[in-house]
This record gives structure tokens, sequence and C-alpha cells, in this order.
């Protein structure tokens, strides 16, 4: 019997080794053998459409062009669902992109393959100088076709077969080995898959969602006893746009421009006492000034989709436009619920920490490089320099770098919050995150890499329908639906329940993928 003491004989390790290599190379040798057959056979038929087919179709999806243009169409014909299925596909693909091209592409040097067998009409391209080992297209292409397709999965035949199209074509015209482009769609795939650990697709409402009742609010064919007021400068002047197209739909609403420099709130209050419904068309906090009004005078609200986000329109169902224009005419709203920091509302989200210091630092910069491109550069910088806060909560004291409140659960549970299964459940979402120290701060990135932020120990989530916030380092800025407001060294939180009516389309809001909230009973948090 072999002890742990035994002496083993390097010789026989060594030839172990040495015929693990040697089996390797043989197989590698084979499947050379098999890429470069395969090639040749691709390369060498000769079909009218295939020559005319395979060059048009490898030239329009160089550089993306063809999946950045599927992006715009579903952008603009698909809805929201169509919204998020370019973002993710295009997300996917600039991350696969970067890592196929800035990164394999250097390490692993393959030279291209020979072109000589190809037939005149297909032979007509410039040779690419890179690394023939992964095909970018085929990346790229499998990149845009599965993150599009985790969104709406409607989009996964036609969008599959076409990636499958895009790698044959860059077979047919010489571009790359059948593996390159194997190892392209893997790769793409790949990252895919890692995108939706990351930032997951929440499928399922909250256990228990209820949906909402449609209320009869009176319709309004012409617009008559509605007063909108309008942020002209939100998002770069869709206020305006949204004008011509309000007055256009509804000639007897009557429109208030919003001036920089008006105290807005004295505005809204004395231009809508005489309304029997209060409009806005602007950014979150322009909705959260006028639902304000609209809650202490008692009328129904309904929100334009004008910012740059849209997050509570969205939530509603007023997105697109024609929707909320609709539902004017229509008289039908549904009752939501209020959140509260400090007797100061917030539709969507309320958050002290590192939060303040994302909106300080994108406030800053939006104006220069866009408002989604600060938000990106916002996000990097706040996560680099989280501060530290301490606060006491239900008599426990702990150490945070942010507190987030959502009116409502969000999903999903971990990463990005930015689903509300329903609008009147009645509490406060509650979660605070620790980066406060060098391994929380490793800790909670790795969780973000993998997916499994919900997991971690320095993220908790609770849910409540009010709460008292002591911040025991002294006041901080507080945050509401993306806007800074005052400072703050106690935060009393409550929801109000279905305090706020809101104008939207019958039978009440869906959750964006176009279900009822109350679609399903096991829950995704």
């Amino acid at each position: 019997m072999r002890g742990f003491g035994t002496t083993l004989d390097p010789r026989r390790g060594r030839g172990r080794l040495a015929r693990l290599s040697a089996g390797a190379s043989e197989v590698l040798t084979e499947l050379r053998a098999v890429d470069q057959s395969v090639f040749e056979a691709v390369a060498s038929t000769h079909a009218p459409l295939l020559d005319r087919a395979a060059p048009a179709l490898t030239n329009v999806a160089d550089r993306s062009k063809l999946w950045f243009g599927i992006a715009a169409g579903l952008s603009v014909l698909g809805g929201a669902r169509g919204r998020r299925a370019a973002l993710r596909g295009v997300a996917t693909l600039a991350a696969t992109s970067l890592i196929a091209n800035q990164g394999l592409k250097r390490v692993i040097v393959r030279p291209r393959p020979d072109r000589g067998l190809l037939p005149f009409g297909r032979n007509g391209r410039r040779r690419p100088t890179s690394s023939s080992f992964p095909s970018g297209h085929a990346a790229s292409a499998a990149a845009f076709a599965y993150g599009a397709s985790a969104e709406w999965p409607a989009l996964t035949v036609p969008l599959g077969a076409l990636a499958g199209a895009v790698g044959f074509s860059r077979v047919a015209t010489g571009a790359h080995y059948p593996s390159d482009v194997a190892a392209g769609y893997l790769l793409g795939m790949g990252v895919g898959v890692w995108g939706r650990k990351v930032v997951p697709i929440p499928d399922q409402p909250v256990s228990g969602s209820t949906g909402l009742a449609t209320l009869d609010i009176g319709a309004r064919p012409d617009g008559a006893g509605v007063t909108l007021f309008v942020n002209p400068g939100s998002r770069s002047g869709t206020g305006t746009r949204v004008i011509r197209a309000v007055r256009a739909a509804l000639p007897e609403v009557v429109v208030v421009e919003l001036r920089p420099g008006e105290d807005w709130d004295a505005v809204i209050r004395e231009r809508g006492a005489d309304a029997e419904v209060l409009a806005v068309a602007g950014g979150d906090g322009t909705v959260r000034t006028v639902a304000a009004a609209a809650l202490d005078l008692g009328l129904p609200l309904a929100v334009l989709p004008a910012g740059t986000f849209n997050h509570f329109a969205k939530d509603v169902g007023n997105h697109p436009l024609g929707r909320a224009l609709g539902a004017i005419r229509a008289g039908t709203a549904v009752k939501v619920d209020a959140g509260y920091v400090n007797d100061g509302l917030f539709l969507n989200t309320a958050s002290v920490g590192a939060y303040t210091d994302f909106v300080r630092i994108r406030e800053k910069y939006e104006k220069r490089i866009g408002k989604p491109a600060a938000a990106a550069l916002a996000a990097l910088r706040t996560l680099r320099r989280s501060r530290s806060l301490r606060l006491r909560a239900d008599d426990v004291e702990m150490d945070v770098s942010l507190l987030f409140v959502g009116n409502g659960q969000y999903l999903p549970q971990g990463f990005a919050p930015r689903l509300r299964a329903q609008l009147d459940d009645g509490v406060a979402d509650l979660r605070t995150l620790d980066m406060t120290t060098g391994l929380s701060r490793w800790s909670v990135i790795w969780s973000l890499v993998n997916g499994q932020l919900w997991r971690s120990p320095y993220y908790e989530v609770t849910t409540a329908a009010e709460m008292d916030v002591e911040l025991l380092d002294g006041p901080v800025r507080v945050a509401r639906d993306g806007e800074l407001g005052e400072l703050a060294d106690r935060l009393r939180i409550r929801v109000d329940r279905r305090a706020l009516t809101v104008v939207c389309p019958g039978p009440g809001p869906r959750l964006r993928g176009g279900r009822r909230p109350d679609a399903g009973q096991d829950g995704g948090r």
C-alpha cells in the first residue's frame, strides 16, 4: 500500500505528461484539418446567389451597422419591449466587441485563410489585417442576437438565423475559418449569459400582486378641463415637441410653459387651481413637482413622457405619448401609491449616500456629454470613491454606502432595480449597500460580476410601510426621483397607499414586459 511518504518515480509523471501533450497535438492537428477542409469546401462552392449575397451581408455587418440598424428599428417600432431588447442587445455587443477585438485578437495571432480558392465575385474585399481568431463579426452577431432575444424571445429565431448567416458569410468571403466563427459565437453567447446574471430580466411579479382597478374620471375628447405644465428644455427640447402634439390632438388643453427662474411650485398651484386634471410633460423631477400639487389640490394627474428616462410614465403605461393622450380622451385612471421622505414626495425612488454623489457628478457632466454618458461616468466614479454613511434604523446601527428607498417593491432584487410589479402595494422597498471598506468593495464588485449581489452579506433588502432612519454623522443630501434635495439628519419614510389618481390607459398599468401585475403568483423576490 502506498503511503503519504512514498517516493514517486518522476519519469512516470513526465511520461504521462508527454502522452497527454502528444494526444492534444493529434487532436489539434485533426481539428485544423477539418477546419481547412470545411473552409475549402465553402470557398470553392460557386453559386451566383452565394456570390452576391455573402459579400453584401458581410459588408452590411461591418462595424455592426446591421445590428445598430435593427436596434434602431426595435426602439422606434417595438414599444417598451423593443427598446429593452435593443438596449440589451447593443450593450452585449459592445462588451463582446471589446473583448474580441481589443483582447483576444491581440493575444491569439492566427493568419487569415488563403483566398485563392474564392470565386472572383467573392474576392473583391480588402483583406483584413487583424488576427483571424476569433471572428469579431460572428461574436457581435451572436451577442446582439442573444441579448435582444433575452428581452424579447420572439426575436430568437429571426435574429439567430441572421447571426448564423453573417457567420457563414465570413467563411464564404474568405475572412475566417469555420472555427474562428464558432469561437466568436461562443464568446458572444457567453457574454450574453454573463450579462443576464449581472442585470437579470425580471420575469415574475412579486407574490400576491393584486392589479389596479380602473376609474372613470370622465372622457375629454378635446382635452377641456386639462391644464398641462411643460418643461420646454426637458430632454433637449422634447417638451416643445410634446406641446405641438398636444395642441393638435387635444386643442382645448391649457398649456403652461415652466420657465427657468420661476417659482414652479407657485405657478403650478396658481394656474392649476381652476383645472379638473393636471398634466405634466417633463423629466421625473418636473413630474414630482406637479404630482405634489395634484395631491394637495385633490386632482388627477396625467403624465406625458418628455424626459430622458420617463420612469414613472413608463410604469403607468403612458409611454409612448399617444397612449397618454388616448387615456386623457377616454378618461381612464388608477390610484397609485405616493412615497414620502420627510414629507417630501417621491414617485419612483429616494436615496442618501452614494446615489447623491452619483447625481451630483452626473449633473456636472450631462450638459457636456449627454445624460446617459454622464450617468455611466458618475457610476464609475461613485463606485471607486464610495463614502461611509453611519445610520440607525430599528435600533440597529450600521455603516453603509447607500440607502435606497423605492416607492413600492422593485425588481430585480439584486443589481439595477428597474421595474415595479404593482404600483399600489403600500410598502417602501428599502435597500442598503456597504462598500465602506476595501474588503466590502471588492466583495460587492465580485457579486456584481457574477450576478449574485442579492446573496452578498454587504447588501440588504427589506420592506416597510414606514420607517425612521437616523443619520449619525450629521446631515446628508437627500435625492428624490433623481434630483438632489435638502440636507437632513433624520429620514421619516412612509408610503401613502393609493393616494394619487393617475390618468393612464385602461384596464390599468402592466409590467413593462406587457403582463398585467396580477399575472402570476410565484414571486421573483
